[in-house]
């Protein structure tokens, strides 16, 4: 195996010291320097797999060290070692480029995290060509993304990724995870939006045992969860502010105390966040703290709304189309001119989701392996599934509806999600649906007046197919 070579620049002798016997011990080779010109010349001269600069040195910043790496060895990870509380300096390293910071006094364990994360960033192959992402698109804007995130992917830099809803923000952040050194550790994603706003510290860092009331046992944070991996915030400005004062903690320190804990646990997770709203705004209204929105926004990447790349719709509606049709084991239809064409003249609010839900509903709906215009139904939206369940009873059928009695209004309040409570009602309309028609699928499919394809899609999809 290859020994691996590091260049440490520090114009103090007991912190090159340091560093040296700390990386020798990883079987890491080390030059070192004490100014920057030392170490320009050792860069010149020598190949290395790794780069650790102090910010401030004799004849120079290390920032100006960050920028010549950029240009003259821009493969080479570079991290740089900031005084104790100097935040603000290394969110500029990264901006410029840095693989990541280590604030003095150098703590051992981080430091070796940090290494061995920037010997793997180093190991990574070229992403060429440059579509290697789940991201689909031929677009301008769509292949500038991808650029993007395989540069992204090899810092660990906080990214804030800025789009519309439905526009992919959490596909690009998994992208983002995947082509990178932490590709082989945990990737969670939280909408902070979703959380109970009392359960968020705990849901964040974890609790300990009789720490409160419900707290029957220990809980790890989603920090620890991810450790070694990435954390994606999702709707981050929906935080509330004492929950933006924590984290802007945890992410500072990199560290987090479980609610009840004594003491603090050393973290090492990459941070992702992203929200369709404008967090300049939210910052400038005071909904949002600026030093965390500073923290985040170290780099931003932008993702382009679908109606700005219109010229994607036809390769992403294949992919879409081949992907319902895999799933429930069908050959994949085709737009016809018409529908596409429709297609491709519709505004899309709802971005790149709006477009799935849109051919799953077509799919569902079209009678043969072809999907017309009318079937996209862009101009309003109707149920595919059309029971009267005013009259208790199903279409084509004089039989009422089983459960025609339930309240459903009142019934609707036990269930945790709309979502949960409408599958639960479709799925009594089919099983009544077959039952009079004794389990004849085609049968039942008329009586529902739907296709069916239609039919047989919602049965694999509620898990019924089988039943």
């Amino acid at each position: 195996m290859t020994m691996k070579r590091a260049l440490i620049i520090d114009d103090e002798p007991d912190i090159r010291e340091l560093l040296e016997i700390t990386l020798g011990r990883m079987q890491i080779t080390t030059d070192a320097a004490a100014n920057i010109a030392q170490a320009k010349s050792h860069l010149n001269c020598n190949h290395y797999d790794l780069c650790l600069t102090d910010m401030r040195l004799p004849d120079g910043s290390g920032l100006e060290l960050v920028e010549y790496i950029q240009q003259q060895h821009p493969g080479l990870p570079v991290a740089v070692i900031t005084a104790h509380g100097s935040i603000d300096t290394a969110i500029e390293s990264m901006k410029a480029g840095a693989f990541d910071f280590i604030s003095k006094p150098v703590d051992l364990a981080t430091l070796r995290r940090l290494v061995n994360t920037a010997i793997e960033s180093a190991q990574l192959p070229p992403q060429e060509p440059p579509q290697t992402t789940p991201i689909i698109g031929h677009s301008k804007a769509i292949q500038d993304l991808i650029r993007s995130i395989q540069k992204l992917a090899r810092s660990q830099a906080p990214v804030y990724i800025s789009g519309e809803s439905g526009s992919g923000k959490e596909l690009v952040a998994r992208s983002i995870h995947d082509l990178g050194p932490r590709s082989s550790k945990p990737f969670i994603a939280v909408n902070c939006g979703a959380i109970p706003r009392e359960l968020m510290e705990s849901e964040f860092f974890g609790h300990k045992k009789g720490s409160f009331t419900g707290a029957h046992q220990d809980k790890t944070g989603l920090f620890q969860a991810a450790e070694g991996g990435t954390l994606f915030f999702d709707e981050v400005a929906d935080l509330p502010i004492d929950m933006q004062v924590k984290l802007l903690r945890a992410i500072q320190e990199k560290s987090v105390r479980p609610i009840g804990a004594a003491e603090e646990i050393t973290t090492d997770v990459r941070i992702l966040c992203a929200t369709h709203k404008n967090l300049e705004k939210e910052v400038a209204e005071g909904r949002f703290r600026q030093d965390l929105f500073y923290r985040l926004n170290v780099i931003q990447l932008a993702v382009a709304p679908l109606r700005d790349r219109k010229e994607d719709i036809p390769l992403l509606t294949q992919h879409l189309l081949q992907k319902l049709a895999t799933e429930i084991g069908l050959p994949t239809p085709h737009l016809s001119p018409a529908a596409q064409k429709r297609l491709e003249e519709y505004h899309f609010p709802g971005n790149v989701r709006e477009l799935e839900n849109v051919l799953e509903r077509a799919f569902t709906l079209c009678d043969s392996d072809t999907i017309e215009a009318e079937d996209l139904q862009l101009r309003g939206s109707t149920n595919s599934i059309r029971p009267v369940i005013e009259a208790g009873q199903l279409p084509g059928s004089q039989t009422p509806a089983r459960n025609n009695t339930v309240d459903y209004p009142a019934r609707c309040a036990e269930y945790p999600s709309l979502d949960e409570y409408l599958q639960d009602v479709e799925k009594e309309i089919l099983c009544s649906a077959l039952e009079q028609a004794r389990w004849n699928k085609t049968l039942a499919a008329k009586h529902l007046g739907i296709s069916f394809r239609s039919l047989r899609y919602r049965l694999q999809k509620l898990g019924l197919e089988d039943e």
